[in-house]
Order: structure tokens, then sequence, then C-alpha cells
């Protein structure tokens, strides 16, 4: 046998010893649905968290807004300590509250955001797919709430879909996207509450600094949080 060889062998093994004391991961409801309905939007998914990952790189606590099924937290720990998700859905919480890998560093919480804030200060936050949901008179209300549980010089990390691509939506996302913002939608959302606001545009997984109005996805990332 060749080194080559070798080298094969011994990857098969770490393999289907993984498997062997692992067993194979199971996709939560939410990216289960995903896999079987439209695969390759789970690729733009991780793509937006890998952004958010990278952007909180060494940051020891950070909170996550509308964890939904949790899945994509994974992605996060790979360059943060500790994550708490928090969502409004309490079936969702009970569901992610089971899964024992990863426990040591995640927690979970049922929380309405515009209702409250988390009793405790994060370095830095995300929130994927939420803002579009919140009603506009609660949207400050919302992003106020998370300002409370940051540190002074914490980050937030908000993405959502343009408004532009309204009408390339399907017709669920349509039905619940009631609050859709455009690239200067979102800075006037972060500004009253954040001392920098940086602006990206994103299409399929590439997230950019071009034209926004021609982006799918627009994240916004505030930095230093205002004095009330």
């Amino acid at each position: 046998m060749n080194n080559d060889e070798a080298l094969i062998q011994k990857y098969r093994h770490v393999l289907w010893d993984n498997l062997e004391e692992h067993g194979y991961t199971k996709m939560p409801i939410t990216a289960s649905f995903t896999w079987r309905n439209d695969p390759r939007h789970l690729l733009f998914t991780l793509a937006r968290y890998k952004f958010c990952a990278k952007m909180l790189t060494g940051k020891k606590d950070v909170l996550e807004v509308g964890c939904g099924d949790g899945f994509a937290i994974p992605v996060l720990l790979q360059e943060v300590e500790r994550v708490h998700g928090i969502d409004i859905e309490p079936l969702m919480i009970e569901e992610n509250q089971k899964h024992v890998e990863y426990r040591d560093r995640v927690t979970y919480q049922c929380l309405d955001m515009t209702q409250g804030h988390v009793d405790r200060k994060f370095d830095a936050a995300y929130s994927l797919d939420v803002i579009e949901h919140i009603p506009d008179n609660l949207e400050h209300t919302f992003i106020a709430n998370i300002c409370r549980s940051l540190t002074p010089n914490g980050v937030c990390i908000i993405g959502t879909p343009n408004v532009t691509a309204q009408d390339y939506a399907s017709e669920i996302s349509r039905a619940g996207h009631i609050n859709l913002k455009s690239h200067t939608g979102m800075r006037a959302l972060l500004e009253p509450h954040f001392e920098n606001v940086f602006s990206f545009s994103m299409n399929d997984e590439m997230v950019h600094t071009g034209y926004a109005p021609m982006a799918h996805y627009l994240l916004a990332m505030g930095v230093g949080v205002k004095k009330c």
C-alpha cells in the first residue's frame, strides 16, 4: 500500500468512526422542509450565517434574535464561543432544547423582542429574516430591545429581503413579509440606535457592496450602541 492509499484508508476510517459514534445528522424542521422543496435555498441561508460568523469572529457571547429551528447556529460556533437563541415560537424552542449537540455552548429562550429584552448582556447580536415580519410601528422597539441586551460596544447585524425582490418572492413569503426594507430604509432603521452603520448587499450566496436596488437581500451592521 502506497502513501496515497494509506491516506485514503485513514480518511475512510475517520468517516466511519464518526458515523458509528454520532450517527447521521438530522435536519430540524425548517431546514428539512427547505431541503425537500428548495435545496439550493439552504446554500443562500447558510451563506448569510457565514457572513455573520465572520463579522463576529472572536466574540464570546452572541444573541440570535429569531433563531427558528437553530439549524445554522453551528456555523456561528465556528467563530464565536457561545450563542443564545431566542424565538417567539414556543414549539421551536421546545424542540431546540432537545438537541444534545453543542449544549454546553448554546442556550434557548422563548421571547418576543417587541415586548421585552433578554436580561443579560451580549457582545453581539444578529437577526436574519425577522424584521420583515415585524409591524413597522414596532420596528424601533424591536431594535431598541436588542440594544438593551448589548454591551456599549456591541455589534448588531440585521438581514432581510430587499423590497425590490418582492415581485419574485413566493406566495407564502409575500403574505408574511409585511415590512420590507430598501437599502436606505435599513440605514434609517439602525442609525437612531448605533453610532456607526455599515451596509452590504447579497445576491444568492455572494455578499457585496454593489448597487443595492439590484440586490435580492440586504444586510446592515450597527456598531456601538447609542446612549438613550
